[in-house]
């Protein structure tokens, strides 16, 4: 247990202060042990789940009743949970897909925009939220940030509509984008330098866990319980991480504690990213023009105004002055701009052309994943002896040689054929991320972790929306907007690779942004 000290102030956001080892302030004089009492007696008194948090103190101590090690500890598992949790929510939804098309028959574009809602809200709020939390703490925003997610998919799961079903992933959206923005800097502040990549490789490994069960499990689920029961699961993940959090993490980090938030940016931020998301997805259309111009106006205007304020939203600065820092966050765009729509279409190509069942093309998918988390933990730790680039440059090289391989898929192909691209591209992803992941991280001060953490979510969602966005535009192209039915299937796979042969010669070009990005060490 930590124990609080109450140091006669209300505010705890802006009274604690970190160790430089582990983040974690030192008592005032004279300070007495009331913070935990008042904790107990808010909770008897019903308070909402997270007031208590108002009653912490100013600064807080690690005694005997929790060690280092402990914290440590505790927080890789709540980070590890949360990792786990998000993409076999993601992946457990793709296979779902198709179910959800037959039960609101809708058309396969705005099927699409199922999983692209989701990561169009996430993408708009990352950069915000990872501001908020270097200014009013990490944990404060993480935890809110599950509250959202758990509240949003238990009402996902009661949705009776289309659009219904899309406005709440929005919500879960933002959710996920609090979480994103702190997780991987919660992990960087807590453990030191050199064992940060193994740390990393365990949470991506955990990503990749949640990757290789949810199509399993969500054909499983979706199989005997329907669709619905995809979202009760991760109510029930959801408040086993609350409740761990609340009981077992309690330290803060807010380094740039007493700046001020550049709301103004934020709004201009989100223009720009929805403009051109939405613009991309109208595409080929003449009305996606008008969304375009408008999303790369405000980029532009967000991109001035972001070099004269004193306090950014996202200090463009280190994009100019730090190579490591950019070309790496440059290639994580890359990459899973490459691979995220992978599993989408590949389980379209699997139920429709294929004639599996959803639980059948759930085991055929867990190839790719489950490569990923064996290998992920092994390229953290040899991240943390050798260059991350030079890891990361061969996982970018091997990702392209799996997408080209399923740019040759027709209706022919064997499993052994489509297993063996997954397992490719598997041993790429894993050998790409966790030390991807650790070359940024590395490469700024610790007053920059929430904001590097910020930005490595915001490229892996901006890609993943610029995936889904070449995959809905090859569809609106090749096949408009009408259901995937037999009479169709030629369109279908003509849309698939080509949509292929733009991510591979996506990952081929993202080979040499890997190369040039310099040295950590």
């Amino acid at each position: 247990m930590l124990v609080y000290r109450n140091c006669g102030l209300r505010d705890p956001l802006q009274r604690l202060q970190q160790s430089p080892l582990s983040s974690q302030a030192q008592p005032e004089e004279g300070c007495q042990a009331q913070g935990y009492r008042l904790l107990r007696v808010a909770s008897r008194l019903g308070l909402k789940l997270f007031r208590p948090w108002r009653l912490l103190p100013k600064k807080v101590e690690v005694t005997s009743y929790m060690t280092e090690t402990g914290l440590r500890r505790a927080t890789l598992v709540v980070a590890t949970l949360t990792a786990f949790m998000t993409p076999f929510m993601g992946a457990s939804i793709n296979i779902a897909l198709p179910s959800i098309a037959e039960e609101f028959a809708i058309d396969a574009v705005l099927l699409s925009w199922i999983p692209t809602s989701y990561l169009l809200a996430t993408a708009v709020c990352l950069v915000p939220f990872g501001r908020l939390a270097d200014i009013y703490g990490r944990k404060r925003i993480f935890g809110f940030g599950m509250l959202i997610f758990t509240l949003s998919s238990f009402l996902c799961a009661a949705s009776f509509s289309t659009p219904m079903l899309i406005g709440l992933r929005v919500f879960q959206g933002v959710g996920g984008a609090m979480i994103f923005a702190t997780g991987v800097a919660i992990l960087t502040s807590v453990f030191p330098p050199q064992e940060r990549g193994k740390v990393l490789g365990f949470n991506v490994a955990a990503v990749y866990t949640g990757l290789s069960l949810g199509p399993v499990l969500g054909g499983v689920l979706t199989h005997y319980f329907t669709w619905r029961s995809i979202f009760l699961v991760n109510v029930i993940l959801g408040v086993a991480i609350i409740c761990l959090l609340l009981l077992k993490v309690k330290v803060e980090w807010a380094e740039a504690r007493g700046e001020k938030f550049d709301l103004v940016g934020s709004v201009i931020y989100g223009v720009a990213i929805i403009g051109i998301v939405y613009g991309m997805s109208l595409l080929p259309s003449l009305g996606s023009l008008l969304y375009l111009i408008i999303g790369f106006l405000a980029l532009f205007v967000f991109v001035k105004r972001e070099v004269k304020v004193k306090d950014p939203v996202f200090d463009l600065y280190l994009f100019a002055t730090n190579r490591v820092f950019a070309f790496s966050n440059l290639t994580a765009l890359i990459n899973y701009s490459g691979v995220f729509a992978l599993t989408f279409l590949l389980s379209l190509f699997l139920q429709h052309i294929k004639g599996l069942g959803a639980q059948g093309a759930g085991l055929i998918l867990i190839s790719q994943p489950v490569v990923m988390a064996l290998c992920s933990p092994f390229a953290g730790r040899l991240s943390d002896k050798i260059e991350p680039r030079i890891v990361a440059s061969a996982g970018m090289a091997l990702s392209f040689l799996g997408l080209f391989l399923l740019v040759f898929l027709t209706p022919n192909s064997g499993m052994g054929f489509i297993v063996g691209a997954q397992i490719v591209l598997g041993l790429g992803f894993g050998l790409f991320s966790s030390p991807n992941t650790n070359a940024i991280m590395g490469s700024v001060e610790k007053k920059f972790y929430g904001l590097a953490s910020g930005s490595v979510a915001t490229m892996r969602v901006l890609g993943m929306m610029i995936s889904m966005t070449v995959a809905t535009l090859t569809f609106s192209v090749f096949l408009g907007r009408v259901e995937i039915t037999p009479e169709h299937y030629d369109s279908f796979m003509k849309a698939v690779k080509v949509a292929f042969l733009v991510f591979s010669l996506l990952c081929f070009g993202g080979i040499f942004t890997s190369l040039v990005r310099g040295k950590v060490r």
